[in-house]
């Protein structure tokens, strides 16, 4: 099942999902939320009159570095022995074609295509074996970095956390296997990551037993997996695409502020 969130012809926003391909999308209104078993309202619009939003509003967003050998060595560090973890902020999420707003004075500004777990229920020291029950569905995931800010502050919780700096979308897919998909990013057509998930170092049921090891996580909670190598900075008028396999593509222009 495709899970996306929507503002809708009738001027409201829900959860919806989404049935059928290309012209003939339409797009099945559900009643309150989309965790466990969902309940539609009846209510549908073709995929071309609705307006895709950000899939889910996570209370947190939890993301690993270092979690692609290559990436790791492009800027000369090591894989780390555990998930490298950090945080960012709820208000760095934004939905397909929402402009990713680039502050002025802080350098470098880098895209970073991510496979991102979307957890599905309260989770607290579950197992690696039984990380799937735990998990909604995936989606797609830009950790926009100011690169510069990161290596000078050692911490990266500025550089991680600017409003807009994690464009998710376009939907979240619920059957989806993650162990060896496709991940491609370009920047105005010109393809910069060509990834595959299989190269995670720590793979998703890893990182969800980890991360709850640490931290409960909440439905609707965002993990981000890490990034292949190819990162690169972005500009003002610029558009970074991100696509995953078996998920879809996610869009972002770029716009300074």
């Amino acid at each position: 099942m495709r899970l996306a969130r929507i503002a809708h012809p009738s001027g409201g926003v829900a959860f919806a999902s989404i049935e059928g391909e290309g012209d003939d999308a339409q797009v099945l209104e559900i009643a309150e939320h989309p965790f466990g078993q969902p309940n539609f309202t009846g209510k549908r619009w073709p995929l071309a009159d609705v307006r895709l939003l950000a899939p889910i509003l996570p209370s947190k967003v939890i993301a690993v570095g270092r979690n692609y050998a290559k990436h790791a060595a492009e800027f000369g560090n090591e894989v780390p022995a555990a998930p490298m973890l950090f945080i960012k902020p709820s208000t760095t999420v934004i939905g397909p074609n929402v402009p990713i707003r680039r502050p002025r004075d802080v350098g470098r500004i880098d895209f970073e295509g991510e496979l991102a777990v979307v957890i599905g229920q309260p989770v607290k020291n579950v197992s690696a074996e039984r990380a799937a029950s735990a998990i909604l569905g995936y989606t797609v995931a830009n950790d926009v970095s100011a690169r510069e800010l990161q290596k000078s502050d050692g911490q990266w919780g500025r550089a991680k956390g600017f409003d807009t700096f994690c464009p998710l979308g376009p939907w979240i897919e619920t059957s989806l296997d993650p162990a060896d998909l496709a991940l491609r990013s370009e920047v105005d057509g010109d393809v910069k990551q060509d990834g595959r998930t299989s190269d995670l170092v720590h793979k998703v049921p890893e990182l969800v037993e980890f991360i709850s090891g640490v931290m409960t996580l909440l439905p609707g909670d965002i993990i981000l997996t890490g990034t292949p190598e190819g990162v690169g900075p972005i500009v003002d008028g610029e558009s970074v695409s991100i696509t995953i396999e078996g998920i879809g593509t996610l869009t972002n222009p770029v716009q300074d502020i």
